[in-house]
């Protein structure tokens, strides 16, 4: 259902997935703060429904956060043991994500962790709080990462870094994640979204078609 805000402000709850709309902006909080923002598979779907829908809906940004202290503790492990892992809606979200033809910002409240990472990395921007720590334990678990994971890191931060992370399972802080280029600045928790609204800000102002073309122009896929 939508509930109503004021002004040109709109939001919706589906299930653990909250939309929020400020004007051409959407901005979308995973909503499991009790569980540390663990991913199910009916919320990776539903995620990828507000993505979708923000897309169709002409959004020209998406904001991608969290409730609580931590942005995500990765897939619900009860759900891991049932095979979530291995499921497609993985690689559909963070397709839709990378796809989006608007500017995108993982403005991470808190620590990133396991398959939550592929969210992360396949938006354009990344700022984060000072507290966050960032780890991939796929090796420690026996799981593979999501197929386009580690290319996109490795892009990111270079092969030896991505090694440190998806190889030898190291966890590594804010800073040092600054300093990698895994995110592009940290920010206090309470300046996050406004920081990610100031990021976006001359994207919601510009003509759609702009921003889809210089998003091609950087070798992204857009629609």
């Amino acid at each position: 259902m939508f509930l109503e805000g004021q002004g040109n402000r709109r939001d919706r709850v589906i299930d653990m997935i909250r939309s929020e709309w400020d004007g051409a902006c959407c901005i979308l909080r995973l909503a499991r703060a009790e569980k540390a923002n663990a991913l199910t598979g009916t919320m990776l779907g539903d995620l990828l429904t507000a993505v979708r829908g923000a897309a169709e809906a002409g959004a020209k940004a998406l904001i991608l956060t969290g409730e609580g202290k931590v942005f995500s503790a990765g897939a619900d492990l009860e759900e891991m043991k049932a095979g979530l892992g291995s499921s497609p809606v993985w690689e559909s979200v963070s397709g839709a994500l990378a796809d989006f033809p608007g500017l995108t910002v993982a403005a991470l409240n808190g620590t990133l962790a396991g398959g939550a990472t592929g969210l992360a990395l396949a938006c354009d921007l990344r700022i984060a709080v000072p507290g966050a720590q960032f780890f991939y334990p796929v090796m420690r678990l026996g799981y593979l990462p999501q197929p386009t994971d580690p290319a996109r890191l490795a892009a990111l931060i270079g092969p030896g870094r991505a090694r440190m992370i998806l190889l030898a399972g190291q966890r590594i802080g804010a800073d040092e994640a600054l300093s990698w280029g895994l995110i592009d600045r940290v920010v206090l928790p309470d300046e996050l979204i406004s920081e990610a609204m100031a990021l976006v800000a001359d994207a919601v102002q510009a003509e759609a078609g702009h921003v889809r073309a210089l998003k091609r122009m950087m070798g992204q896929a857009t629609q």
